[in-house]
């Protein structure tokens, strides 16, 4: 068995399970398996790239241990520290983003949840959003409850992310929540008839066999957009010291991914000045989608050119549905 041979199986129907030799795709030839990923990627997914940006809506103080964040409250880094953004900030960024020709604009919050008034006041800007725009609306609060979940989607938000390593890495990353947390929260996710987004951070410490762990888990919870992060170490955290994860180990990841998880977005997230022309190999080896903008700031504007560019490019297509639509 070679790369393209798997790549034309899975193609034609053929799905890897727990059962298969995963450890096939540790060995098997680079270029090949980048190939065959993108082959996958072509008649799985097509040439739409799903591009999403994101308003750090709320900052710092989070309560949870995560090694790799600057946000969390047991780390010392220079974050910045606020609370829940007035509305019209998030609006009128979303405006933004959306003249700028993004598929899709998330609020995403620090903290194990968003609760009380300030989950009221996301709900009213997600209405705000909904009612003025036609970008697809994302979320990410961390854990939310069956009940949260419906709000949010009645106010418009169709997907909603929550992220991921391997069940057996997850403690040495994570100890004031769970790995079950984290499933049943993705479950809900399904179950509410939303977009289930979750992928991970790779460069962590982990093994390959928990990369490998983490791809098949997502694929057997049906996950929809999986964005795959390659840790770019921050000061200050637990995680300062690690060396920065290789282009070929991250192209190897997301290839692997695609296999294993053929319809589904393979998203690039943080890492990608890690690799070639921000990303251009990725594209090339299984990634479908992307995080694009710089966060906050009006720059993000040409960060979404200058990938829509890049893209173009490659023979991809950027243009979102609600601009097809016009």
């Amino acid at each position: 068995m070679d790369a393209l041979t798997l790549a034309q199986e899975i193609i034609d129907g053929r799905r890897i399970t727990r059962e298969d030799d995963l450890n096939f795709f540790l060995t098997c030839d680079l270029k090949e398996l980048c190939e065959g990923a993108d082959r996958i990627r072509k008649a799985c997914v097509g040439d739409k790239v799903d591009l999403c940006s994101i308003i750090n809506g709320r900052s710092g103080r989070c309560p949870e241990d995560c090694k790799y964040c600057a946000q969390s409250a047991h780390h010392h880094t220079s974050c910045e520290i606020y609370d829940f953004l007035p509305e019209e900030e998030i609006v009128k960024m979303c405006h933004v983003h959306e003249e700028e020709g993004v598929d899709r604009f998330s609020i995403v919050t620090s903290g194990r949840a968003l609760t009380g008034e300030e989950f009221d006041k996301a709900i009213h800007a997600y209405e705000t959003m909904k009612k003025e725009c036609k970008i697809d609306l994302c979320a990410s609060m961390g854990f939310v409850t069956a009940e949260q979940l419906h709000r949010l989607h009645e106010a418009g938000v169709t997907s909603y992310h929550h992220i991921e390593t391997s069940r057996r890495n997850f403690p040495n990353i994570c100890t004031t929540h769970t790995y079950d947390m984290k499933i049943n929260t993705l479950k809900m996710i399904k179950a509410e008839g939303m977009c289930a987004c979750s992928g991970g951070i790779i460069g962590m410490g982990e093994t390959w066999e928990d990369r490998l762990d983490m791809a098949v888990s997502l694929a057997e919870l049906g996950i929809d957009s999986i964005p795959l992060n390659a840790l770019m170490p921050i000061p200050g955290t637990s995680l300062e010291h690690l060396e920065r994860i290789s282009e070929d180990d991250i192209l190897r990841t997301i290839a692997f991914f695609r296999y294993i998880n053929p319809e589904a977005n393979i998203r690039l997230g943080a890492g990608r000045a890690l690799l070639t022309n921000d990303g251009e190999t990725a594209f090339c080896s299984g990634a479908s989608a992307t995080i694009t903008g710089n966060m906050l700031t009006t720059v993000a504007c040409a960060t979404i050119r200058s990938d829509k560019k890049m893209l173009k490019g490659l023979g991809r297509d950027v243009t979102p549905e609600y601009m097809k639509e016009n």
